[in-house]
């Protein structure tokens, strides 16, 4: 059995691995982890777990906690790694080959003693760098290891990344050092360092102008966002290009150029479309092209079968992104489209379906970047960053086509700030979905909105025409618009209706109005694939807000009435309203009254009724 902590934290064994999912064992297995073959003090586990305020029963939670971990470790079978209660604290043993994070360390080391053979040093750097399986602990939320833990071993894996395009430079395989660097350079955009060998590389392979284009860029970074010149490196380095000198010879220690102090800024904001990576944000940086690990890097973007409706905000958004002066509007940002609403609106489908129809305006290829993961969690920046950088840069259109990048299920503005100067640079253009309003992106750096309701009676008839077939649903007109005011005209029950539908061709439609209007949400899901439902899609948009917004939307659910203003709902601020509309669980909202969708106050009596039984089997 392995651990794996430079990542998600994993437990693997061969093939088989298990992602342990968020919980405060795994805060504690993160914190011993880290800490491997020393005591840990029960004081730091408990604030790794609890949180610098903690609660006066930290300390007997704390045993309980380690009671529950190795219950953990009996149930997947770990059996030769065990939790010690020592004086003072807790320690766990691991060695190199049953943690990647000593794995990694241990490899380094052996790298420096090869030092005399580039080539080896090369390969068993690489090996090291391997290891890094994606956002580092991005299951493990504890603010104290991100704030104390995170940021040194981002500096570890940087260290090394640099130390390989050294050795790049230094064999003459600019080429190769070019694929890192640019995915590096735009994730660590105040690392001085990295740019000196971005520029390097580029002027060895006779990019005389786009090395020195580069160097303008990072100058101006420096003096916007820091107030400092470039290093006396870089500056030497600029000269040298300018008169077609020799930058100097390397050694494959870094030593043919001064070495540049890397200014790693704090924070994550974007300045002038410059990106600043937080240096707190749980990420370990970017990994190589050759080595991306996360759940779905980009791909082509789907067609979508049977799209209907929407054919308003289908030609508007068709009208923008294919504009002569669209892509890039003529600044530094790209024309970016968002396309907001609640869960199972139909998001996904119109921007396939668009990317679709300007295909033709955008030749260099259109890019499906998955946002979250299977489990519904965020997807670090850096990791996205770092894969849509290497598929810009690798791209199989034109040189000089534009591309479009889908951005799907995005949870936050901070996912997509850091992305938008590498779609800028290739002149291309953003649809974004998110069930968030994410007004804070479009106020920071414009762009247009697309907010969805549910689709009209027309629209839904005409969809459950366009995949029942007219004549089936003709025999029957009146069934089929009972059918869709039972689904809500929400586009995902109507889909997954028209799903099962499709598999009883033999049922007649008035049939299936009763059966479906005894339980319209037990029977709004697909047998084969139980998370495509709308009860799902619910979940995981609550599962997503803080627990007080969820509370508060179930007792905004559960209320009667279909509007109330804040003055309705006195236990309920506007604030959180407004977020909660936001989050596309409300409609409406001021000056007007808001409103919940039947179908989600349908999800809140039968959460209910479920609670409700489970409350009288007790």
């Amino acid at each position: 059995m392995r651990f794996q902590l430079l990542g998600p934290l994993t437990l693997a064994d061969g093939p088989e691995t298990v992602v342990l999912p968020p919980s405060k064992p795994t805060i504690l297995l993160a914190a011993l982890l880290l800490h491997a073959n020393a005591v840990v003090s029960a004081d730091y586990l408990q604030r790794a777990v609890w949180g610098e305020e903690q609660p006066a029963t930290a300390k007997a939670a704390l045993q309980t906690c380690v009671l529950r971990l190795r219950r953990l470790f009996t149930k997947h079978g770990v059996t030769q790694t065990s939790i010690e209660a020592v004086p003072g604290g807790y320690r766990i043993t691991a060695g190199p080959h049953s943690l990647d994070l000593l794995g990694f360390r241990d490899q380094v080391r052996r790298a420096v003693v090869l030092s005399e053979d580039p080539e080896a040093e090369l390969g068993t750097l690489r090996d090291a760098l391997s290891l890094w399986q994606g956002s580092l602990l991005a299951n493990v939320r504890s603010d104290v290891l991100h704030r104390d833990e995170v940021p040194r071993l981002a500096e570890e894996r940087l260290r090394s990344v640099e130390r390989v395009c050294d050795l790049l430079l230094g064999m003459g395989r600019y080429g190769e050092a070019l694929v890192e660097l640019w995915t590096a350079t735009r994730v660590y955009p105040g690392h001085e360092r990295l740019h000196e060998q971005l520029i390097e590389a580029l002027y060895r392979t006779g990019r005389q102008t786009q090395a020195l284009a580069e160097y303008r860029r990072v100058k101006g970074f420096l003096l916007d966002e820091l107030g400092v010149d470039p290093s006396p490196a870089l500056q030497q380095l600029e000269l040298a290009i300018l008169r077609g000198e020799e930058p100097g010879a390397a050694d494959g220690r870094g030593s043919q150029l001064p070495r540049a102090v890397a200014r790693v800024v704090e924070g994550s904001r974007v300045v002038e479309g410059e990106v600043v990576v937080a240096k707190d944000a749980g990420v370990p940086g970017p990994p190589s092209p050759s080595r991306v690990t996360s759940v779905e890097p980009p791909a082509a973007v789907p067609a979508v079968p049977n799209f209907t409706g929407r054919d308003a905000g289908t030609a508007a958004m068709v009208a923008r992104l294919t504009a002569p002066d669209a892509p890039g509007e003529g600044g530094r940002q790209p024309l970016t489209v968002l396309v907001s609403g609640a869960p199972g609106i139909g998001k996904s489908a119109l921007a396939h379906h668009v990317a679709h129809l300007v295909r033709d305006s955008f030749p260099a290829g259109r890019l499906l970047v998955r946002m979250t993961r299977p489990d519904g969690e965020p997807r670090g920046a850096a990791d996205v960053a770092a894969e849509v950088a290497a598929a810009l840069a690798t791209g199989s259109g034109p040189a000089d086509g534009r591309t479009l990048l889908v951005l799907d299920d995005v949870v936050d503005a901070d996912q997509v700030r850091p992305l938008l100067p590498l779609v800028a640079q290739a002149q291309g253009a953003v649809i974004v979905t998110s069930r968030m309003g994410l007004a804070g992106l479009i106020a920071t750096h414009g762009g247009w909105v697309h907010r969805l309701s549910a689709f009209t009676g027309a629209e839904s008839y005409a969809l459950l025409e366009s995949v029942l077939g007219t004549e089936r649903v003709e025999a029957e007109p009146d069934a089929a618009r009972r059918l869709t005011a039972l689904c809500g005209h929400f586009p995902l029950a109507l889909r997954i209706l028209t799903a099962r539908l499709l598999t009883r061709p033999g049922l007649r439609l008035a049939d299936a109005v009763g059966w479906l209007g005894e339980d319209p949400l037990a029977r709004l899901t697909l047998t084969d694939s139980p998370d495509l439902s709308v009860t799902a899609r619910v979940d995981g948009a609550l599962n997503r807000l803080d627990p007080r917004l969820s509370e508060a939307f179930l007792r905004l659910a559960a209320a009667p009435g279909d509007a109330f203003t804040a003055e309705d709902v006195p236990a309920v601020t506007e604030a959180v309203l407004e977020r909660l509309a936001d989050a596309g669980l409300l409609e409406d909202g001021p000056p007007g009254p808001y409103r919940i969708h039947e179908l989600l106050r349908a999800y809140v009596r039968r959460t209910d009724q479920e609670r409700i039984r489970r409350t009288e089997k007790v």
